[in-house]
């Protein structure tokens, strides 16, 4: 099959933009091209270039078009109408089914032709983020002014153009040109399939690919930092952030002036990272190294001695402003930044940054009961946790928000576990955070999350499903993490009611904090789902359920979870539900059928066997629940398996006798209405 690889080259694309403009324009081709049974579709971004390569038909198949016309019996001038439009006499049409019907023969046509023809329109109608108009004469917009075009078909170019009457297109039209580096091979060379454009421009220094580029940044920065007993950072956003930049990645090591060693690590990371998208590097224990990586799009003709330097004195002026705000900073108390508080507005229903404050102080007091920790040192804590939103370096730098508060926290003389509850109450912000385990951080943090959510809940900022702009999804993952993983005993509905109850007057009863409970239920499975647990054993033993204990719930559906993996829990899920349809049929007939079988009517030895196995089942359950002792209640539930499979066997439950049949079924209601005790089985999947 012939192969098509089309090439869009133009001004610097915004890294960001990158690798979403590449599998757009796989889509888009994939939908323009559909006749031609496009396959291999391989995208290729860079900075200056996005670009395609995929194989196609060598033609649109023939085909026969049917147009369906006015009815037959129509006023004439529908008729009229109707030929007029497709340029054919009435002879032309043929009557089927109570309609006119034109049907035309559309010849094959050639894969260029095709290509030539849908191309432009694509372009035209790229979506970009942002666009951009340059030059006259166009109304075409790109990210950046497009420069060139190639579209090579089995090494042939495929002629089109972008003007469009009286609209030039900026000149644009297809052509087998590309360009180099920028700065080391400039100038256009022609190419004449997908292999040789990628080799020629790898000659003149750009790899095409981006993976291979951010590989090659990763692999170099890692060598030149073990050369020294160093580590990089691992940053894999501003790894990919920086292969957006550069076409053919040089990786180098500068110098930090020891003046600047004793800003915290988290300080010079950040502010190499958001201002000159530097890498930070540690010691082998650990603790910052005076040295830092960066990637250069140049071969410097000096070994990069020059190119180093001028790095060096960007990252000296970057340091000394960070710098400034630390030694300002540190002039003042945390707890001297209090009233400022009140002058930041939290959100414009819920009041102040300064009323969010006494909210999570009283949350946290309250919450610090309830597990055993320090009620004075969390209630400190969530005093002084959002005091470094008022500072300089918070300022310059949100992504520290909370870690600046732990160290200005431990200067200003500060409980050791106040200053660490302050530092770690953002965390988790995601999956790959570890999750604080010190009583005042695990306190602090959910006292935070949870005036959070009630908060936006109540003024009607729920997430949607279009967005999550204040993170809520987030939040609440991270109370799941901080429960679950401290093993934390704690009724969610009673703190929401709790936090509830310190919002404004007017949101306090607010119609959307019912939906907190089945909003963090749905976070769980979300959860659950994402570690690759069965969520449907959640949801099994959550219907019906109003134990919000998530440390209880996950426990009884984790050992759910473990007797349907062994043979006679599968088999008594699968006599459960058997047992389930028969009720519900017959119930449907003369039901319901809920009543306590009689042993004098049991006629059959596996009727009397299973009602007494129920009987000695049924409380052994109810005490190992009682007790929270789920693998053992899980454990009796599963020995009903051989007595109900020799049920099932000899017994005839829809009986001629109607007393016999409806004893039978009152037999079958008590073996349902106690694995209801356990699970809802209806909701396990499979």
């Amino acid at each position: 099959m012939p192969e098509l690889l089309i090439e869009l080259f133009s001004e610097e694309i915004p890294a960001r933009m990158q690798q979403q403009a590449g599998e757009t324009l796989l889509r888009l081709l994939a939908e323009a091209l559909a006749p031609l049974g496009p396959t291999n579709a391989t995208a290729y971004t860079g900075p200056r270039r996005i670009a395609a390569s995929l194989t196609v038909a060598t033609e649109v198949p023939g085909r026969t078009v049917s147009e369906r016309g006015p009815r037959e019996g129509a006023p004439p001038k529908a008729l009229e109408g109707f030929t007029r439009k497709h340029g054919v006499t009435q002879e032309a049409l043929t009557l089927k089914d109570g309609f006119w019907l034109l049907e035309r023969e559309e010849p094959a046509l050639a894969a260029p032709q095709h290509i030539a023809a849908v191309l432009p329109e694509l372009l035209r109608r790229f979506p970009w983020p942002k666009s951009m108009r340059w030059g006259a004469g166009s109304s075409f917009t790109w990210v950046r002014p497009l420069r060139r075009i190639l579209c090579l078909l089995d090494g042939q170019v495929v002629p089109f153009t972008l003007a469009q009457g009286d609209d030039t297109g900026h000149g644009l039209q297809a052509a087998d040109l590309t360009e180099g580096h920028r700065f080391l091979n400039p100038g256009a060379v022609a190419v004449t399939s997908a292999a040789h454009w990628q080799e020629t421009l790898r000659a003149r220094h750009v790899m095409v690919d981006a993976a291979e580029r951010r590989e090659s940044i990763t692999s170099a920065l890692n060598a030149l930092a073990t050369s020294e007993g160093l580590s990089i950072v691992p940053d894999a956003g501003l790894v990919e952030e920086v292969a957006g930049l550069v076409e053919w990645p040089v990786p180098f090591l500068g110098q930090i002036d020891d003046i600047f060693m004793d800003l915290p690590p988290e300080v010079m990371q950040v502010s190499m990272r958001v201002n000159q998208r530097y890498f930070a590097l540690r010691q082998a224990d650990g603790s910052a190294a005076s040295r830092f990586a960066f990637v250069a799009n140049i071969i410097p003709s000096d070994d990069g001695a020059l190119v180093v330097a001028g790095n060096e004195r960007v990252l000296r002026a970057r340091f000394a402003d960070a710098r400034h705000f630390w030694d300002l900073d540190r002039k003042r108390t945390l707890e001297s930044r209090l009233p400022l508080l009140d002058s930041i507005t939290f959100h414009a229903r819920l009041g102040s940054q300064g009323e969010r404050v006494r909210r999570t102080v009283r949350l946290a007091g309250l919450i610090a009961g309830m597990t055993g920790a320090p009620v004075a040192l969390c209630e400190r804590a969530a005093l002084l946790a959002k005091t470094d939103l008022t500072t300089g370096m918070v300022g310059e730098f949100p992504e520290l928000q909370g870690v600046m508060g732990g160290y200005y926290a431990t200067h200003d003389g500060e409980a050791a576990e106040v200053a660490q509850a302050i530092g770690e109450h953002y965390t988790p912000r995601g999956p790959g955070d570890t999750v604080p385990t010190a009583p005042v951080a695990v306190v602090l943090g959910l006292a935070d999350r949870l005036d959070m959510l009630t908060a936006f809940f109540a003024a009607g900022e729920k997430p949607s499903g279009s967005g999550d702009p204040f993170g809520l999804r987030r939040a609440a993952l991270g109370i799941i993490r901080l429960i679950r993983e401290n093993g934390l005993r704690l009724d969610l509905v009673k703190l929401f009611t709790l936090a509830a109850e310190a919002l404004p007057a007017d949101l306090r009863d607010a119609p959307d904090l019912a939906l907190l409970p089945q909003f963090m239920a749905e976070r769980l499975r979300v959860q659950l789902r994402s570690e690759g647990a069965r969520h449907d054993c959640l949801a099994a033993i959550s219907v019906g359920n109003t134990d919000t204990d998530i440390v209880r719930l996950l426990a009884r559906a984790q050992a759910l979870q473990a007797m349907l993996e062994t043979e006679d829990g599968a088999n008594l899920l699968a006599a459960t539900r058997r047992a389930t349809n028969i009720l519900r049929i017959e119930d449907k007939k003369d039901g319901p059928h809920e009543g306590s079988p009689d042993p004098a009517l049991f006629q059959q030895e596996e009727e009397r066997a299973l009602f007494a196995a129920l009987e000695r089942v049924e409380p052994a359950v109810e005490a190992a629940f009682a007790e929270e002792k789920f693998t053992d209640a899980m454990r009796e539930a599963a020995s009903l398996r051989q007595t109900l499979d020799s049920f099932f066997a000899e017994v005839t439950v829809n009986a001629p006798e109607a007393a016999l049949r409806l004893n039978r079924l009152h037999l079958l209601f008590r073996l349902v209405r106690m694995m209801r005790l356990i699970a809802d089985f209806s909701q396990i999947e499979g």
